[in-house]
């Protein structure tokens, strides 16, 4: 009997699947056992071919290249990572493997990784899946004891090989339409160009707000307050005169208790989390990045062990979860939960389940909870601790009881003014205390606070009168719409929805944009390539980012493309649509949007407030800090490319200085006593005395100067490509040169070309690494 492959997708977890199934005999890049060898990809191994890999024209980017649609996409190996490919491909080819086991991540992306490698390696026998939800041993053990029939998620890799397709059909050709047309490195998305239009939308709804002032008034009743509210329910007075005039109008005046309305409400406890939420959360309590959130609990996840699979979009268990509870809770006992956690062992939790256990809620994976594994906080760090203890006071939550309070709503009319207000009364806290009762803060209990009123036992009886006291009217200001924060960011790409008129649309908007494993990178990758940037805790677009929104096609600006997209792939995993089908279409959009690319007479011109102008090509600077600090200045025409830095340095000439104290100031002294041993004779105390060493203080000049980073390419070359007039050659000094190649340069109708080696635009690599050399250079010749 032959061994089984076991394919992780990454090493950590490879290394935990063969430890669980005795495999103890270590290789380079896999584990081998009497049943099993494990080995691993590192993330993907295999990838769709660049362009260049169909045909060798595709080198250069030409507008008239595109748009570049090959029949068949094919796949290549990833470079970086080609060894241990090799190691996987040599495995599978191994005379004594006679069948495999997909043990990457239970989704899409999981399988893609898997299948690709497979394709590549050309594997023909037999396919199981491992399909779990988290890591312990425990259910590693339980999956393997029942791995399914690979057959069964053929269809899930369907429909991640067409998103695959999709995303380089469109990316690839609409990214170098815009570069292309507008000289610019510009690239779009699916999913990255709308989430960049929701923050360039806000953006212009800010600078369009234009302020005001708005009143309101609260009156004393002697016994509670109220505020004063017009028959829509709207407590804002929109004139000051108004305002005025209604408190002199009921001052001191009586009024009747129309309406004494008593209810008792319920709030059952908020939902698990599903990844979303999570970061959402994470970055308004913990101020976390998306980023950050996911990188954490993958952590938690893979090396702990103590939180369930972090890629989900479900919120829900699962019934056959249900048992493993008490389990679950256990592992709480070293912990602060563990004192309310044995209790619910001991005496149960809620009774009603259906809101948190749902069988159709959950897709691939369960909502993210404790695992059964032994909680240890002295082996997490700062960041592990606190995430996990969001994850598992949320759960704890769940379980709760449902928070019962009563409110009672009090109508009075003042002649023929109306003022209402609402008390609330906790009855039962349930879930709501949980976070007291642990000692922590809950992201979903924000207690409700009336209006400041009490109502001092009085008597609130329908038809009482009541005497108008104090009478306070306060100013307010309106404010603009709100920046984003990655919360509300992640909030809006999770109900992108919302955003979308057509109501069928709407509907097929329900995952929103992205997915929860994709949010946090999509984020980053907008913020990597100068289209946002972080200010504080909000998330600003650049000048740079506002200008694609402006000049990307409008089907990719709207998140409707990816309702569609979702909805068709969704079909594709069910098996109700082929494959085929839905790529064929997206050809036929990748060809209409380079269309539109390509007419468009707009212009590229972001405006920098703290930029520059490009000594060479006189195209705007954007400013921007690399991650040590240092401001850099990047032209953003491609076909220049210009960069330089901001560095400081010491003068040349400066020396170091030193001050001496003053010789007639007293010395400092420092005193400290020990007694002589016993063995000494005298017993006496000695005295020890040292005298403080002259203070010695450096004082060096330094400047700041500019270094060049990227030379300019129009420097380099001396001249434009060769369809251009040769008599604008740029210069540095020479401003009638600059001029002429500036009007080139914003010429609507020119065909810029971009070698897809040389002209790929200014990267921070680049920068570090030229950086780094030159600091090399200079070390040298200090030195000799």
């Amino acid at each position: 009997m032959g061994k089984q492959l076991v394919l992780a997708e990454k090493p950590s977890v490879g290394r935990e699947l063969a430890r669980v199934l005795q495999c103890r005999k270590r290789e380079r890049g896999f584990s081998e056992g009497d049943r099993y060898v494990v080995t691993w990809a590192l993330g993907h191994l295999v990838e769709l071919a660049q362009p260049a890999e169909y045909n060798e024209r595709y080198k250069r980017w030409h507008m008239q290249d595109l748009p570049m649609l090959p029949a068949q996409l094919r796949q290549s190996i990833i470079k970086q990572t080609s060894e241990q490919y090799h190691v996987v491909e040599n495995l599978l080819r191994r005379e004594d493997i006679d069948s495999l086991v997909i043990a990457t991540d239970a989704g899409r992306e999981g399988e893609l990784v898997a299948r690709w490698i497979m394709k590549m390696a050309g594997w023909q026998k037999e396919v199981k899946r491992l399909w779990i939800s988290s890591q312990t041993d425990s259910a590693i053990e339980q999956g393997f004891a029942k791995l399914k029939d690979g057959e069964l998620y053929e269809n899930l890799y369907a429909a991640a090989e067409a998103r695959a397709a999709a995303d380089w059909y469109v990316g690839m050709n609409v990214t170098r339409a815009l570069t292309c047309r507008y000289d610019a490195k510009l690239s779009a998305g699916r999913v990255q160009t709308p989430t960049l239009a929701l923050m360039t939308d806000r953006e212009d709804e800010i600078e369009a707000f234009s302020g005001g002032f708005y009143w309101t008034i609260r009156a004393d009743f002697g016994g509670f307050t109220a505020s004063w509210q017009d028959e829509s329910g709207s407590i804002r007075i929109t004139e000051e005169q108004k305002s005025e005039a209604i408190i002199e109008k009921i001052k001191g005046k009586e009024g009747t208790i129309v309406s004494v309305d008593k209810l008792e409400k319920t709030e059952q406890p908020p939902l698990a989390y599903d990844l979303t939420e999570l970061q959402r959360d994470a970055n308004s309590q913990l101020s976390f990045s998306a980023k950050q959130t996911l990188d954490v609990l993958q952590g938690l996840y893979e090396n702990h062990k103590i939180v369930t699979y972090p890629r989900t979009d479900s919120r829900y268990i699962t019934p056959d979860i249900v048992p493993t509870l008490a389990g679950r809770l256990k592992a709480m006992d070293a912990t602060p939960f563990g004192q309310v956690a044995s209790l619910f062992v001991e005496h149960g939790y809620r009774s009603d389940m259906d809101r948190f256990v749902m069988e159709s809620g959950v897709t691939d994976h369960h909502a993210i909870i404790p695992t059964e594994q032994r909680v240890d906080l002295n082996r997490l760090s700062k960041d592990e601790r606190s995430l996990w203890e969001l994850i598992a006071l949320r759960f704890m939550e769940v379980l709760s009881g449902d928070y019962i309070y009563e409110t009672t709503t009090v109508e009075v009319h003042v002649l023929d003014e109306r003022f209402l207000t609402r008390f609330t009364v906790p009855v039962k806290q349930g879930w709501r205390d949980m976070a007291r009762l642990i000692g922590k803060r809950s992201a979903a209990a924000i207690v409700d606070i009336d209006e400041g009123s009490s109502t001092r036992d009085v008597k609130l009886v329908e038809g009482n009168l009541v005497t108008v006291g104090a009478v306070r009217s306060r100013r307010n200001t309106t404010n603009p719409p709100e920046r984003y924060t990655e919360a509300t960011l992640l909030s809006a790409m999770e109900h992108a929805g919302r955003f979308v008129e057509d109501s069928a649309l709407k509907k097929r908007l329900g995952g929103g944009l992205g997915t929860p494993a994709t949010r946090a990178d999509i984020i980053e990758k907008l913020i990597q390539n100068h289209y946002v940037e972080r200010e504080g805790k909000y998330l600003v677009p650049t000048p740079k980012g506002r200008e694609l929104v402006r000049l990307a096609p409008s089907e990719l600006r709207s998140p409707e493309l990816t309702a569609l997209w979702e909805d068709r792939l969704a079909a594709i995993a069910d098996g109700k649509e082929k494959k085929e089908t839905f790529v064929e279409d997206i050809k036929a959009n990748a060809r209409k949007l380079v269309s539109e690319v390509s007419s468009n007479k707009e212009r590229f011109e972001p405006t920098f407030p703290d930029g520059k102008q490009c000594p060479f090509c006189a195209s705007p600077m954007m400013r921007a800090t690399d991650e040590f600090g240092q401001v850099h200045f990047i032209c953003q025409r491609l076909s220049c490319s210009y960069e330089e830095a901001q560095v400081k340095r010491r003068k040349k000439g400066s020396s170091a200085k030193m001050t001496v104290a003053d010789s007639n100031k007293p010395k400092k002294m420092l005193v400290k006593t020990k007694t002589v041993p016993a063995s000494s004779a005298t017993g006496k105390k000695v005295v020890v005395v040292k005298r403080s060493t002259a203070k010695v203080e450096v004082a060096e000049e330094w400047e700041t100067v500019t270094e060049v980073v990227r030379p300019s390419k129009l420097e380099r070359r001396g001249r434009f490509d060769d369809h251009e007039s040769t008599s604008a050659t740029p210069r540095r000094g020479r401003g009638n040169d600059r001029t002429s190649t500036r009007t080139q340069l914003t010429n609507p109708n020119r065909s810029h070309g971009f070698s897809s080696q040389t002209d790929s635009g200014t990267t921070f690599a680049d920068l570090l690494a030229a950086s780094e050399k030159r600091k090399r250079e200079r070390d040298k010749k200090r030195k000799k």
